[in-house]
């Protein structure tokens, strides 16, 4: 589910916009207590802790072992928590709902994935998902690639997959999985610190940049500064597809 060696504390510190994000899901996904549902890249376990709170049983799963850890330090023993390939998972019964945030984008082979949901659900259950789409983060990574141009590295090999609102659709309709609602929009991610973009690239895009100097990485910064750099702080160009759909088939 991700190819970052995660520090817990670090994203639950710096980064815990994300998580904040992830709660306008429950918006979409109406919780109830007599469902189970799924909390797909479930991370350190905020928003799994928030669908505990209506009443449901939740699974959360994460291919990260740092994360579910963290995750049970947080909710005990309440959650059934589990390390797991979002790209081959099964459940023991099939579930209400299966909720993901910002972490479909992390897995490279979106049909395999979207299978496993479709087969963990119910005939009925919905899936409701954000996740970065194309053009997320399209600056950072112009100005993280023209900063190794300069340097005379070798072109970046980033590792998320980010699609259009059409090609994730239709991989979505092809898993038995009718898509209901579905938004594309731009949203401008504030960064903590004069340093927040060096530390996103560190957490998000550590080992795509495990081979580059500090220097290249502050002329990347220095690159994008003009277009992501107002009101004294950094804006990340997030680009985000969030959606509900219900298993037809």
């Amino acid at each position: 589910m991700s190819v970052t060696n995660w520090d817990a504390r670090v994203y639950d510190r710096d980064f815990a916009f994300v998580a904040a994000y992830g709660v306008e899901l429950l918006d979409w996904l109406q919780p109830r207590p007599d469902e189970t549902i799924i909390d797909l890249g479930c991370g350190t376990g905020d928003l799994t802790a928030r669908i505990m709170e209506s009443g449901a049983s939740v699974i959360g799963m994460d291919a990260d072992a740092a994360m579910v850890e963290a995750a049970r330090e947080r909710l005990g023993n309440a959650a059934d928590l589990r390390v797991v390939d979002a790209h081959d998972f099964a459940v023991e019964q099939p579930v209400d709902a299966v909720v993901s945030n910002a972490a479909l984008h992390w897995m490279p082979a979106p049909v395999e994935v979207l299978g496993c949901v479709s087969d963990a659900l119910r005939m009925g259950g919905r899936f409701i998902a954000e996740m970065g789409a194309t053009g997320n983060v399209a600056q950072i990574r112009s100005a993280v690639e023209q900063a190794c141009r300069e340097a005379g590295l070798p072109e970046r090999r980033w590792p998320w997959f980010f699609p259009s609102p059409a090609q994730y659709a239709a991989i979505l309709e092809d898993a038995g999985l009718e898509v209901r609602q579905l938004d594309f929009y731009d949203r401008p991610t504030r960064l903590s610190g004069p340093d927040g973009l060096e530390r996103w690239l560190e957490m998000f895009a550590g080992d795509v940049l495990a081979d580059v100097p500090a220097e290249v990485i502050g002329r990347a910064a220095e690159i994008a500064r003009p277009a992501l750099w107002r009101d004294d702080a950094w804006w990340a160009d997030y680009r985000r597809l969030r959606f509900r759909a219900v298993k037809i088939a």
